[in-house]
């Protein structure tokens, strides 16, 4: 009987593809999570931002006044109490140099402004670094300002509004949901026109 060696055994053909060919360097890898780790935190702040929602920005949140208690009704203002009207919110600090150069023309734009609009001034330097309440009162001293500023000691107002950069300009529709923000320094012109196009609504 004629013994057969056994036949040598199949040898499969090869796809495997390098894998670092295709794979991403570390650098793309972090960048990649850099970017993804960005648009979540984007996306969970609009989410968590009363405004998106529809619903209003204010919240409970209240100011001391420095000027203008007279036009807000007192010294101390709470902030859902301005629902019902359009609101321009201006985020400033006392040793702000970019918020001290447009003051002359927020003063200009409130005395033009009427009962149309409240402009109402919000100090942030406790929470950017930029002064206390002695240097706000006399930058609006040396300015000769009087609409209506103040000051809050809760952090959370630089969230509610996004507040990234000094300064920063928020104007609020009448049921309390932003308009448009403006992110460093408005002139009157463009004051008066944000403002127009937020009445026309």
């Amino acid at each position: 009987m004629r013994h057969h060696p056994n036949p040598s055994p199949a040898v499969a053909p090869s796809f495997a593809i390098s894998t670092a060919a295709i794979q991403p360097s570390r650098i793309q890898r972090s960048r990649m999570w850099f970017w993804l780790a960005a648009v979540a935190v984007a996306v969970l702040i609009a989410s968590c931002s009363p405004s998106a929602a529809g619903g209003s920005a204010y919240g409970d949140l209240t100011l001391s006044m420095y000027t203008g208690a007279d036009r807000v009704g007192g010294e101390e203002l709470a902030l859902s109490t301005l629902e019902g009207q359009p609101v321009v919110l201006n985020f400033w600090a006392g040793l702000c140099p970019p918020c001290r150069a447009e003051m002359p023309d927020l003063q200009q734009f409130h005395e033009d402004l009427g009962d149309q609009a409240l402009l109402l001034g919000v100090d942030v330097g406790q929470f950017t670094m930029l002064g206390g309440e002695p240097e706000a009162r006399e930058l609006l001293d040396n300015l000769n300002i009087t609409y209506p500023t103040g000051s809050t000691p809760d952090r959370r107002i630089m969230q509610t509004f996004m507040v990234t950069t000094m300064p920063t300009t928020v104007f609020v529709n009448p049921d309390g949901t932003v308009f448009r923000k403006w992110s460093g320094v408005l002139n009157h012109e463009t004051l008066v026109d944000i403002t127009n196009q937020m009445l026309a609504q």
